[in-house]
């Protein structure tokens, strides 16, 4: 019977030729998830040792972990709805007001029409042309014409 070795580079091969891609092409997640840790949680329990199981204390641990990290979960996504509203409620206040916005092709002056937001983006209407609050470098009041 022959045993053929192998090493990274004819795995890496082969795989490549099975599905066309290589797995150097994925890319790595860089933090854990709540799905994460509920995996990890889940095969350290099938995998303990029955007659020495997880101690209370150890285990409570664990938990109080999760618990923390799905209210910091939260509390982000909380925290990013509320930069949206102020943004929203921000550029409201710009509405018939002179604004220069400045964009690649140079700046642009003009009266804010209308506001929109979407994809957590709040975007002004100047001219008939959207842009993003982030492009405003002044406001003014609105010019009165005589």
């Amino acid at each position: 019977m022959t045993i053929t070795g192998t090493n990274s580079a004819t795995s890496a091969a082969s795989a490549t030729a099975a599905n066309g891609s290589t797995a150097a092409s994925r890319i790595p997640k860089k933090t854990l998830g709540q799905d994460d840790f509920l995996k990890l949680l889940t095969v350290q329990l099938a995998k303990q040792d029955p007659m020495k199981p997880m101690e209370d204390t150890a285990f409570m641990a664990q938990m109080a972990q999760f618990s923390a990290l799905e209210q910091s979960s939260q509390m982000s996504k909380d925290v990013a709805g509320l930069r949206n509203d102020f943004a929203q409620q921000y550029a409201t206040g710009m509405i018939g007001r002179d604004v220069t916005v400045t964009t690649p092709k140079g700046d642009i002056r003009g009266t804010v029409d209308s506001v929109s937001s979407a994809d957590g983006e709040t975007r002004l209407s100047v001219g008939g042309s959207l842009y993003n609050l982030s492009q405003v470098v002044r406001v003014a009041p609105a010019v009165v014409a005589s």
